[in-house]
């Protein structure tokens, strides 16, 4: 009879490494297959104005449909494909195409028919003025009993 020094550590490395490459493939192929590419955002408060920017690399301005509420923005669009042809090997590609749609909700009420737009190297800018009842106005705080 032969005695095999058994090595449970090395058995559960082995064992992950191969969930690892499974759930690695399994979940490279579910994210290519469902996930949608939407643009990232950043939101500044002004006194005056909400600014929006959105970052659409790739698109043109005619393929993007932009619509503002008085509550929220609306950005969608789509990026065209590329019919590019290799004459010998493979190639590969990370790029995203097709449409794409974003709402974001406003923190407050904006004055929707006076936004100032501005699509500049795959930078949305608007420039959405607040309602004057959501204006922070100052206000002074008397206190009588000093």
């Amino acid at each position: 009879m032969t005695l095999v020094h058994w090595q449970p550590f090395h058995e559960m490395e082995n064992l992950r490494r191969q969930m690892d490459r499974i759930l690695g493939d399994f979940t490279s192929i579910s994210r290519d297959l469902t996930s949608n590419w939407t643009p990232a955002i950043e939101l500044a408060d002004n006194p005056e104005n909400i600014v929006l920017r959105a970052e659409i690399p790739g698109v043109e301005a005619k393929d993007l449909d932009i619509q503002v509420a008085k509550d929220a923005v609306s950005i969608s669009g789509e990026t065209h494909y590329e019919n590019k042809t290799e004459e010998r090997g493979y190639f590969r590609s990370e790029f995203r195409y097709g449409k794409f749609q974003r709402t974001i909700p406003l923190p407050v009420p904006i004055v929707n028919d006076k936004v100032e737009a501005e699509f500049k190297n795959g930078i949305l800018q608007l420039v959405l003025p607040k309602a004057e009842n959501t204006k922070n106005p100052v206000v002074k705080i008397s206190l009588d009993g000093q």
